[in-house]
Order: C-alpha cells, then sequence, then structure tokens
C-alpha cells in the first residue's frame, strides 16, 4: 500500500473543525497527537494568542509531529502519554489550562504509517515480529499473551474485545501449535487463525480472517478499551462551560461506549450533545481514503 506523503491521511477534518469550533486565544487538546493531520488545522484557527496541546503514546509519530508543527502560530505543549493520563498532563500546564480547556479531542483509530512499519507488529500483510505495542512503556507484546494466556482466556479475549465468533475454535488452534513451538510472528498467528476458520465457499466477503483476532489482541496489548474508560472518565472535568469534547471512533464497541457515556452525562445535565447522530465521512473522502469508511465522530459540550 503507498502511504501519503506524512504517513496518514487524517479522517473527518472539516466535520472536526465545525463542530469544535477551535477560535483565537484558545487551548486546545488533541489527545491522539498521530501524524498532527487534525492538530494543524486546529492550530491554524487558535492563532498566536492560542495554545495546542498534544500528547501521544507513541515516540516516533510525537517527534514527527512536532517537526510538522514548527511553524504554526499558536503556542504547543507536546506530551508522550497517554489519554489516560490526561489528568498528570493538565497538571503540568499553566493555571489557566488547569482552570478548564476550551476543546478536547481523540481519535481513536491508528496511524497508518504504524500498520505497515514492522516496528510496530500489527500486520498480517507482511511477516513481522508479534508485538502490537504502540506505547514502548508498554511491558506485555501480543506474543506474551498469544503464548501465555489460557485457552479459555484467549479465547474470551477474541470474543469480548472483537466480536470473533469462531474465538474457542481459534484459541483451540493456537493452544495446539504453541505446544509445538512459541508464535512469534504476525504471519504464522494469520496463519493459525485463517486455519481455525471454515472457508465460506461463493462467499464476498474480502475482509481477512484474521482480522478481528489481530484487532482484538492490539486492543488487549494496548488497554484500548480501558483508556477510553479513563478519558471518558477525566475529559469532562477538564472543560470549561461551553467546552467541547470530540472522539472519532472506528470500532462498534468504542462508539458504543462514547454515546453510553455522553448520553449518560447529558441525562445528568453534565453534558449536551452537540451530535445528535455520529458524523460520519462523506462518500468522497471515503472514495479518496477507505480506510476512513467506517469513523464516526462524536461531541458534547459542557454546559
Amino acid at each position: 500500500m503507498d502511504l501519503p506523503a506524512t504517513g496518514h491521511e487524517p479522517v473527518l477534518v472539516e466535520q472536526v473543525l465545525d463542530s469544535l469550533q477551535p477560535s483565537p486565544g484558545q487551548t486546545l487538546i488533541d489527545c491522539t497527537l498521530g501524524r498532527a493531520g487534525h492538530a494543524l488545522r486546529i492550530a491554524e484557527r487558535l492563532g498566536p494568542t492560542g495554545t495546542l496541546v498534544g500528547l501521544d503514546v507513541d515516540p516516533r509519530n510525537l517527534e514527527f509531529a512536532q517537526q510538522r508543527l514548527a511553524g504554526v502560530p499558536c503556542h504547543v505543549r507536546l506530551f508522550h502519554a497517554n489519554f489516560a493520563e490526561l489528568n498528570d498532563v493538565i497538571d503540568q500546564l499553566n493555571a489557566d489550562a488547569a482552570r478548564g480547556v476550551d476543546g478536547i479531542f481523540a481519535d481513536l483509530g491508528l496511524s497508518t504509517n504504524q500498520l505497515f512499519d514492522p516496528h510496530y507488529g500489527l500486520s498480517f500483510a507482511q511477516e513481522m515480529p508479534l508485538d502490537m505495542r504502540i506505547d514502548p512503556r508498554i511491558k506485555k507484546t501480543a506474543a506474551d499473551y498469544v503464548n501465555s494466556l489460557t485457552e479459555t482466556d484467549l479465547a474470551n479475549v477474541l470474543y469480548e474485545l472483537a466480536q470473533e465468533r469462531y474465538s474457542r475454535r481459534i484459541a483451540r488452534k493456537i493452544a495446539e501449535a504453541r505446544r509445538i513451538s512459541p508464535i512469534t510472528s504476525t504471519e504464522r498467528l494469520a496463519e493459525l487463525v485463517r486455519l481455525a476458520i471454515p472457508s465460506r465457499h461463493g462467499s464476498r466477503d474480502t475482509i481477512d480472517p484474521a482480522t478481528r483476532s489481530f484487532l482484538a489482541l492490539r486492543m488487549k496489548v494496548n488497554r484500548e478499551m480501558e483508556n477510553l474508560e479513563a478519558l471518558l472518565e477525566q475529559a469532562p472535568r477538564f472543560l470549561k462551560r461551553g467546552g467541547r469534547l470530540g472522539i472519532i471512533s472506528f470500532q462498534s464497541m468504542e462508539d458504543r461506549k462514547v454515546k453510553q457515556a455522553f448520553r449518560s452525562m447529558e441525562q445528568t445535565g453534565y453534558l449536551r450533545a452537540v451530535t445528535k447522530k455520529p458524523l460520519v465521512p462523506s462518500d468522497t473522502e471515503i472514495q479518496a481514503n477507505p480506510r476512513s469508511r467506517s469513523a464516526k465522530l462524536r461531541v458534547a459540550e459542557k454546559v
């Protein structure tokens, strides 16, 4: 796959700008800075008196983003941090930010460059070490889980995090294989998953059978659901009245969790939903960037 010059094409950029409404002098936090695709456009609107705060767990992307943001007109503060550590980041900002920021944004998807770089071990498109850690501070790799979880626990991970209907078959196949030798590459794991799933003759499904298992393991390794829960709990507290929280999700479980959290806080009068239904990419954007097709943006405002 040919990557964009920046290594990643940000999704729903105009919708993010329209709904978060960044303006001169404001302070906004991009919790998933990535390759600075959204951040660049936000920074342009903040002006010389505004502040952009960027977080990312991937030091490689953080360094790349720092270079791209070098010429923006606003103040920039960057942190190697997970958005679950938002509280710690706020503590390091100035007193004005501690009293509340104007907007918080998170894009829960991976950067395209991460998917195809063997350093991360995320893809079965080519042989890579079975790693899947985005944050190098994480100790356990996907290989550690694949080779150490009990067959039952492994099946539960695949089902609970990716709704893999063949989770038990896959876990059994993996358990059989690892008794002979450890599973250490993405290619080997994908091969085992494919062997465990019944072939569907005549099926037009173009999704590789290994996709869900790889998604589940990536979410397990990087604690993605736990981190999202922490973000949803912390972020509204750090918004000023009228400040907005926007989250782009790509998985149904993530979107459901965001939807439920926003609805719960709306019922208690803490937030107001800005997007009654999630904003999705246009046909034009999907055609230009097929990976955007599952993106959903939800935005809420603190009242």
